[in-house]
C-alpha cells in the first residue's frame, strides 16, 4: 500500500510557475474565500451539470475545464474549487451571483457526477499542483476533429454533419454525466503531474487514474451545517475481480484508490502478491 507522498514527484519548476494562482488556497473542510484582483465568471447550466465560462481571467483555463464548440465548461468540482479560492464567480441562468453555500448545496446532492469524498480528493490533488480531469470525458474535441479531417476520404461525416459534431459532443457529455454512478468501484479522475506545457488537445496519458469504491451515503441537503458534516461514509476494499476489471478499463494505466475518513484524504494502490505453494 502506498502513502500520499508516493503519488508522483511534481517538477518543482512547473509547480513554481503555477504558484501565483495556486498558493492562495488553504486546505480544510471549508476554506475561506481569498480576495483576488482577477476573477473569472461562469454561468451554471443545470441540464449539463456544468458551468459555462463567460469571463475568463488568469491561467486556470490551461488545465481546468473542457472545451466544446469554442466554449469552456467547468464541472461541479472545478467550480467549487475555484469559488473556494476566490478565482471564480458563479452565476445562475439569470446571471445572479451564487454564494459559496449555494455551490456546497449543489455538490451535496451528488447528482452532477461528483460527491463530497471525490471533491475532497480533487481539492487535495489540485492543492498539490496536479492536473485533474474527469475520467472518460475528453478535455477537447480538437484532436477528434483533426483525425476526422485526416480520414475524410474514408467516410468522415459530410460538411453538415461536421458542423454538428461538437454539438453532439456536448450532448454526449450530458449523457456521460447522467450515467455516472457514485456507489460502485469506478475510475473517477485522470491525474497528470504538474506541467506548464500541458495541452488539452494532446494531454497524453495520465500519471494515474484515481478510483473510488462503494460507500454508504447519508446526505441531509436541507441543513447546510449537516451537509458540511456529512463525511462519515465508509468504503470497502475493491475485490480482485473489480481490480482486474478496472485495470482493463483503464488500459493498464496505474490505478490509485482514495479513502476519505473524517475529512482526511488518503491515497493508496495495490500490488499483486503471490503466496508460495506449501507442500
Amino acid at each position: 500500500m502506498e502513502a500520499l507522498d508516493s503519488l508522483g514527484e511534481p517538477n518543482i519548476n512547473d509547480v513554481e510557475e503555477e504558484e501565483e494562482e495556486e498558493v492562495h488556497y488553504a486546505s480544510g473542510p471549508a476554506s475561506k474565500l481569498q480576495p483576488r484582483a482577477v476573477v473569472s465568471k461562469a454561468r451554471w447550466n443545470d441540464e449539463m451539470g456544468m458551468a459555462q465560462v463567460v469571463v475568463q481571467k488568469g491561467t486556470f483555463s490551461k488545465s481546468t475545464g473542457i472545451v466544446r464548440s469554442g466554449n469552456l465548461y467547468y464541472s461541479i468540482e472545478e467550480v467549487l474549487f475555484l469559488v473556494e479560492i476566490g478565482a471564480l464567480v458563479l452565476l445562475d441562468e439569470s446571471d445572479t451571483g451564487l454564494s459559496l453555500e449555494d455551490v456546497y448545496v449543489n455538490m451535496s446532492g451528488g447528482k452532477y457526477g461528483c460527491c463530497w469524498e471525490e471533491f475532497r480528493a480533487y481539492r487535495q490533488l489540485k492543492s498539490l499542483g496536479y492536473i485533474v480531469g474527469r475520467y472518460g470525458i475528453p478535455w477537447s474535441m480538437k484532436k477528434a476533429k483533426s483525425n476526422c479531417e485526416s480520414i475524410s476520404s474514408q467516410g468522415c461525416p459530410d460538411s453538415d454533419e461536421a458542423v454538428n459534431l461538437e454539438s453532439e459532443e456536448i450532448r454526449s457529455v450530458i449523457g456521460l454525466f447522467n450515467e455516472m454512478q457514485i456507489n460502485e468501484a469506478r475510475p473517477v479522475f485522470n491525474v497528470y503531474l504538474p506541467n506548464s506545457k500541458f495541452r488539452k488537445s494532446s494531454p497524453g496519458d495520465p500519471c494515474f487514474v484515481l478510483c473510488f469504491t462503494s460507500f454508504m451515503q447519508t446526505y441531509e441537503a436541507n441543513s447546510f451545517a449537516k451537509v458540511l458534516q456529512s463525511s462519515s461514509k465508509r468504503g470497502y476494499p475493491p475485490s480482485r475481480a473489480e481490480l482486474e476489471a478496472l485495470e482493463g478499463q483503464c488500459r493498464s494505466i496505474p490505478l490509485k484508490f482514495c479513502n476519505v475518513e473524517q475529512g482526511r484524504v488518503s491515497f493508496f494502490s495495490f500490488d499483486k502478491v503471490e503466496l508460495p505453494i506449501l507442500d
